[in-house]
């Protein structure tokens, strides 16, 4: 595909993935959305569908919605009404995990990362559609979260009901970006208090200014786990706290640049493969490789973290959105059907995964869309991306 990075983003939006999605993402028998696809972009057809790929969904198609691409609207508001139709189980038990492919339970649990995703789902199908009706989903969601997933007498949430170690970071961070959006929507201070109370807790607990790491994984106290699982640092989730970072000094007003700037600079630094731009899938908190392998998320939040010290910062990301496009679509979406990707690679290139899970699509998005979003200031300030132009990013 030819085109500078911005091009080639917005052609595989508008005319590849919109289209592919719509017409073949949705589940024509069942409702909701299509769980999964082999390579060849057939329905692979499990007897599953998780709720946070629902939610993403919802996302994804509301999102395109807003972007102008008219067929989104539908999708969404279909993918919308399963969810709530089918997998909320009351003011005490909250949302299900997982569930058959009919919209039966199959799994129950109450899982902090689902529960964040459907929360990011009603802000931005509210944000699409003014239906107020989302924003009382949020609340009745946030409701359950607060009463339910706590830690007693401690700060931070259980990831999973009933409660197991080791403490994740993961979910806390979709639970920011989750809030985030319903304050920006609607305005409510509970978001924002939600969202103040989890900075407090990235920057007391999750983040290591001595090693400039974010944990994956910790105990019973918030302390790093202990062995090597408590070193096991991801660079995507570096590079994707930085961008939900610099969104929430954008609308709280609280600055937290700092820690945007060290988030980055780490996974710069050891969390990318300087011959081919490819981010690392795991490094350890001295920077060593633990998995070298790469999928199609890391190098996404990448784009978004150029965004986040763009916006922050004023550093120019044309190298980085240069780099990571060309990457991305040479290793990930030029060889896949039209619309959809190679999950997973190894280090060679080579497809480590026989499916298309429907779940990555909420990364492009946001990464190919928080690109354009930025395009016209980036183009004023920095000057345009001709067609074929390769950045030095040896310095980045």
């Amino acid at each position: 595909m030819t085109g500078n990075a911005f091009d080639r983003a917005q052609f595989w939006l508008f005319e590849q993935a919109f289209p592919f999605w719509s017409a073949h993402g949705m589940d024509r028998v069942h409702g909701g959305y299509v769980e999964q696809f082999r390579l060849d972009a057939t329905n692979a057809d499990v007897d599953f569908k998780r709720v946070r790929v629902i939610a993403r969904q919802v996302y994804s198609f509301s999102h395109a919605a807003i972007l102008g691409f008219a067929s989104g609207a539908e999708p969404a508001r279909q993918g919308f009404e399963f969810l709530t139709k089918f997998a909320w189980l009351g003011p005490q038990k909250g949302w299900a995990r997982q569930l058959w492919r009919d919209g039966h339970i199959k799994d129950p649990t109450s899982d902090l990362y689902d529960l964040s995703f459907v929360l990011f789902a009603c802000g931005w199908y509210q944000r699409m559609s003014g239906d107020p009706i989302a924003g009382q989903w949020a609340l009745r969601t946030l409701d359950f979260i607060e009463s339910h997933m706590r830690f007693e007498g401690d700060v931070g949430f259980k990831h999973e009901q009933p409660a197991q170690l080791p403490r994740l970071q993961n979910p806390h961070m979709h639970l920011l970006e989750a809030a985030l959006i319903n304050f920006e929507v609607s305005g409510h201070q509970r978001f924002l208090e939600l969202a103040d109370e989890l900075v407090r807790l990235f920057t007391s607990r999750l983040f290591d200014p001595a090693t400039r790491t974010l944990g994956e994984y910790f105990d019973d106290r918030w302390r790093r786990a202990a062995g090597e699982i408590g070193r096991s640092i991801e660079p995507g989730h570096h590079y994707e706290w930085a961008w939900i970072l610099s969104a929430y000094q954008r609308l709280s007003g609280h600055v937290v640049a700092d820690h945007v700037e060290q988030l980055v600079a780490f996974a710069e630094a050891h969390g990318v493969d300087r011959s081919t731009g490819s981010v690392f899938n795991g490094v350890r908190d001295d920077g060593a490789i633990i998995d070298g392998n790469c999928r199609v998320w890391p190098n996404t939040e990448r784009l978004q973290a150029a965004v986040a010290m763009f916006e922050v910062f004023d550093v120019d990301p044309r190298p980085i959105f240069d780099q990571s496009t060309r990457f991305i679509f040479d290793r990930f979406l030029t060889p896949a059907p039209a619309g959809t990707w190679i999950d997973r690679t190894d280090r060679d290139g080579q497809p480590a995964t026989n499916q298309i899970p429907t779940s990555t699509l909420y990364h492009l998005v946001i990464a190919f869309s928080e690109m354009l979003r930025v395009r016209s200031e980036v183009e004023r300030k920095f000057g345009s991306m001709p067609d074929g132009k390769v950045f030095n990013t040896t310095a980045s």
